[in-house]
């Protein structure tokens, strides 16, 4: 069964269901998330996305992302996405959200409402390599540094999502 994605107003107000890719083909407005986990040296948990991902495979993004799920909090969505993909669990916190618009070759188009969060853990994950091929921890200087200097190893989501956390909190 295709899932769904929860369609949403430019106020997060929920309008609505549709399949994730169909949702992705017509560039439907839907909720999102977004997950920034640091060590207590302040550096920024990245994963590398599995090298058969559907789009953007094998760049580098933030420590997870997805969708909500029907019913499901933005809380509850991050937690349980960062268990599947990174293999670990941490508190977070819900920092800000925002809504953003990335057109990708394939003919697919994010346009998400992003809730935005922060987590916290020192331990190195256990990734699930259907969705990870790798991560690091890097400063956010130095994540800065090089999406200006290999913008192409980065995710287009990951770019913009960086930039309002960098705007916004740093």
């Amino acid at each position: 069964m295709e899932e769904k994605v929860i369609l949403v107003s430019e106020t997060d107000d929920q309008l609505g269901l549709m399949g994730k890719m169909e949702a992705h083909k017509k560039g439907a407005l839907h909720r999102a998330f977004s997950v920034f986990v640091f060590n207590k040296k302040g550096e920024l948990m990245l994963q590398q996305r599995a090298l058969d991902k559907y789009h953007s495979p094998g760049l580098w993004t933030n420590t997870c992302c997805s969708h909500q799920r029907d019913g499901e909090s933005s809380l509850e969505a991050g937690k349980r996405r960062l268990n599947e993909e990174m293999g670990f669990h941490c508190d977070l916190e819900e920092v800000f959200w925002f809504v953003y618009s990335a057109a990708f070759d394939n003919g697919l188009t994010e346009h998400e409402l992003d809730h935005v969060m922060v987590g916290h853990y020192d331990n190195d994950p256990v990734i699930n390599l259907q969705e990870v091929a790798s991560f690091k921890w890097m400063s956010l200087d130095k994540v800065k540094q090089d999406i200006a200097e290999h913008p192409k190893n980065y995710t287009e989501w990951f770019k913009i999502i960086f930039k309002e956390y960098d705007e916004r909190l740093i």
